[in-house]
């Protein structure tokens, strides 16, 4: 049996991301001092729970409308591009029309799942100019499910941004995230971690992957599929070099997002997140409260940090007191016990 099954990785990270959320969804559009004068200290900010339930956002529905759409997808076979784009944008515009698509939805999502809900191909509903965070917000799913290769997670990682999100930016952020979900779930060190999404970064820097893409990027104004891609992943690369300079010298007591970014976009909020993470490894729920407690994107923040702890820490990161309030629990425990089963394929 691998770590990853032993200590219930994706548990972990699927409740980790929903608990970030819910901790986030009140701090969100709110600067630190708002924030502390409603909390109290952050290093003690309470899960917020109401007639017995902690409520999450668009981050958490969408995850799991993701994870819906790629399990449907690896039970008709192979992971392969046709196959994912089609049940997980159905999942998308069921989100788009639930009466429970009520948590301040960003924009972007809501546009494209608006142009999805039609015949037209989905490189025409994507929204190639947006780098905001909704794509790497959901991709966590990408980097727990067991059994893919590497091109088929990156691929998967990057359709799934571009069926809302075209721009290269969000395509590189989500591939990203998908990585550190992955590599921090089968055990990787979180010391070495920002070094190896760089080396990852670097690698695939030129890669256009027309057959998870398609000819996305010619609804760009670049003059080719590899500056397309290498203005994205250029971004993302120079937000990591800012986090690798400062997540050992970074003071926790300060705001994370003064250091890389309110998180907004794409890149901003892969690097708060992991900057919130690293600040705090082995101390999850410190690491949740901090990225709860940002002047940004407070839930997305969160959300990630959650993700990454989790798959790092496993199920039992959580107390059962935060778990057993969390919407969609069910749904959370039902995804991660698949993706941990022994023999599963992780």
């Amino acid at each position: 049996m691998t770590g990853e099954t032993t200590k219930r990785a994706a548990t972990g990270a699927m409740l980790g991301l929903a608990l970030g959320d819910a901790l986030g969804f009140p701090t969100e559009f709110n600067d630190v001092p708002a924030i502390l004068a409603k909390t109290g200290p952050w290093r003690t900010m309470d899960l917020p729970v109401r007639r017995g339930r902690a409520l999450v956002t668009d981050d958490t529905q969408m995850t799991l409308a993701l994870a819906r759409g790629l399990r449907t997808a690896m039970d008709r076979g192979p992971l392969a591009p046709l196959r994912l784009a089609r049940p997980v944008r159905d999942e998308f515009v069921d989100w788009y029309h639930s009466p429970e698509n009520n948590r301040a939805p960003g924009n972007t999502c809501m546009k494209a799942c608006m142009l999805l809900d039609s015949d037209r191909a989905w490189q025409d509903a994507s929204q190639i100019h947006s780098k905001g965070c909704g794509a790497n917000m959901r991709v966590a799913p990408i980097g727990l499910v067991p059994g893919l290769s590497e091109e088929q997670r990156a691929g998967a990682a990057q359709l799934q941004s571009a069926l809302t999100h075209g721009h290269p930016t969000a395509l590189a952020a989500s591939d990203l995230t998908a990585r550190a979900v992955h590599l921090l779930a089968q055990g990787v060190d979180p010391a070495g971690l920002v070094g190896r999404l760089r080396s990852y970064a670097y690698e695939n820097r030129s890669r256009y992957d027309e057959r998870w893409l398609g000819d996305l990027w010619t609804r760009s104004q670049d003059p080719s599929p590899r500056h397309f891609t290498e203005r994205g992943w250029d971004e993302c690369l120079a937000v990591l070099e800012r986090l690798d300079a400062v997540q050992r010298t970074a003071d926790p007591e300060l705001d994370p997002c003064a250091y890389t970014g309110d998180g907004w976009i794409a890149e901003e909020a892969l690097a708060t997140g992991l900057l919130c993470f690293l600040l705090f490894p082995e101390e999850p729920l410190t690491a949740l409260r901090r990225a709860a407690c940002t002047r940004g994107d407070s839930d997305s923040i969160a959300c990630l940090t959650g993700a990454f702890a989790g798959a790092h820490l496993g199920a039992d990161a959580w107390p059962l007191e935060w778990v057993e309030p969390i919407e969609h629990r069910d749904e959370l425990l039902a995804f991660g016990a698949s993706w941990d089963a022994p023999g599963s394929g992780v």
